[in-house]
């Protein structure tokens, strides 16, 4: 059964949102990847959201540039935690609309931010949420906190020549 949902406004967004998929992968945490556009296909968008609980999805990550809309709509649409990433997109102000479109949320309706174009930290957190009920995940988790420590480490050693 797929515990996160990995859906993005357009196939432009797939380079980006491919790297939350490629870290749930090396996880070995079941997702779904797909298409949902908040301003092009709304009723998808309402379907997709109102139905992820009952489909087994834990955790969604939401990416959209421009007006972004996606991950907030989502968001007020389903009890389950969203992660927005905002994207560069061709017609972003540099990113900014996205960032701040997601960013600030009404009370009542948050949704998770990571950084512009931060889809690997948008399933490092999906991935740490289900840690919190999953000893599993927990351990792989620490795994890989470690490995980001011996890689510092690696560099620090590499510089002492």
């Amino acid at each position: 059964m797929m515990q996160v949902g990995i859906i993005m406004g357009s196939q432009s967004d797939l380079p980006i949102m491919q790297e939350a998929a490629d870290f749930l992968s090396e996880m070995q945490i079941p997702y779904e990847l797909t298409i949902v556009s908040a301003h092009r296909t709304p009723e998808r968008m309402f379907e997709y959201a109102k139905t992820a609980y009952q489909r087994g999805l834990r955790v969604i990550i939401a990416g959209a540039g421009g007006a972004a809309h996606l991950p907030g709509m989502v968001a007020s649409l389903t009890a389950l935690p969203v992660i927005g990433v905002p994207i560069k997109s061709s017609n972003s102000i540099d990113g900014w609309d996205s960032v701040l479109s997601i960013l600030q949320m009404p009370a009542g309706v948050p949704v998770a931010t990571v950084a512009l174009n931060g889809a690997k930290n948008a399933g490092i957190l999906a991935t740490e949420i289900l840690a919190t009920s999953d000893e599993k995940i927990y351990q792989k988790l620490i795994t890989f906190k470690e490995s980001l420590k011996e890689k510092i480490h690696k560099q620090i050693e590499s510089l002492k020549g």
